[in-house]
């Protein structure tokens, strides 16, 4: 069960992640104009991160999806996920009902989710990025589970 439960959550996660960098890379001046609606950080790093968010994205994806440096791509995305989560926390609380960016920037009627279900999505998403780290098979010096 735990390789079943490790290949389809990184199956899973490697699709999200390629999905979602590859629609922000193809429009990044867009994207920077939703990086730019949280209302979070100054004008000139909503361009930054608009420019090298999507290719960490699309890196860690690919890692996941060829089963590759699985451990480095998982804490990167990990970090990612908390700062997506706390950004989307944020909204809540301020009561900004903004389309969150992350699927499909620069989208005229934006998609329809809710920071609070986006943040629930990436709660679900934070899941499976556990789930992978606990089920990864043990690599070479590492005790193993008796």
């Amino acid at each position: 069960m735990k390789k079943w439960s490790y290949h389809l959550c990184r199956l899973l996660l490697a699709g999200v992640f390629i999905y979602a960098g590859f629609l922000k890379g193809r429009d990044p001046v867009a994207f920077a104009g939703q990086v730019a609606a949280y209302q979070i950080l100054p004008y000139a790093f909503n361009y930054l991160v608009a420019a090298t968010l999507p290719f960490i994205e699309l890196l860690c994806g690919v890692l996941l999806l060829l089963n590759r440096r699985v451990q480095p791509a998982l804490l990167v995305l990990f970090g990612l996920n908390a700062a997506f989560m706390l950004a989307l926390f944020s909204l809540v609380w301020r009561g900004l009902d903004i389309d969150c960016g992350c699927f499909h920037p620069g989208a005229e009627e934006g998609t329809g989710t809710s920071p609070l279900m986006a943040l629930f999505r990436d709660a679900g998403l934070m899941l499976a990025i556990l789930s992978v780290w606990v089920f990864r098979p043990k690599q070479a010096g590492e005790p193993l589970d008796e």
